[in-house]
């Protein structure tokens, strides 16, 4: 399954109003961002003409800044916080396990665009380690069975128990 293809009159529309504000171009990127689940790399010049910036101008923000991305990402994004608080509370563990649930590595991107998986420095819910965000909700003082409810909670499905295939063996 590929991304949708890009609506270039809602596109027209979400850079009209934001046209004429001084300081618009970072707010014109998070609406554009919030609306397509990235920043369209053939939008760059048309936004870059509406702000009166080159091109050059626009993809260095974009560039700059963590939460815009030129890639479409899944429906929902997992932020494993790869913090001090969560490292000493078990965070790798929890990276690793997500990465095995979802077959995923740091920065990719299911095929079929369900989910994206990010690390971040801090979540800034230390007090909640080791946690994680899907999109913009938090997720803390996980655990590897908690981890898989939240992501079957989100739509991956369910691997068969190890212990139901040892039953069968019998």
């Amino acid at each position: 399954m590929k991304p949708k293809g890009i609506d270039w009159d809602k596109l027209t529309s979400i850079i009209g109003e934001h046209r004429d504000e001084k300081w618009g171009l970072i707010p014109l990127l998070q609406d554009i961002q919030e609306t397509f689940g990235y920043i369209p790399p053939e939008s760059i010049n048309l936004i870059a003409d509406a702000m009166k910036l080159f091109p050059t101008e626009v993809q260095g923000v974009i560039s700059f800044y963590s939460g815009f991305s030129i890639k479409p990402k899944g429906k929902y994004v997992l932020r494993v916080c790869r913090g001090t608080a969560c490292h000493v509370k078990g965070g790798r563990s929890i990276l690793r396990l997500v990465k095995r649930e979802l077959a995923l590595d740091e920065g990719e991107t299911t095929s079929d665009y369900r989910f994206t998986l990010e690390t971040t420095a801090c979540l800034g819910a230390c007090a909640l380690a080791p946690t994680m965000m899907v999109n913009r909700a938090y997720f803390g003082k996980l655990s590897p069975p908690k981890v898989t409810n939240i992501l079957v909670e989100y739509g991956k499905e369910k691997k068969e128990k190890l212990k139901d295939v040892r039953d069968e063996e019998d």
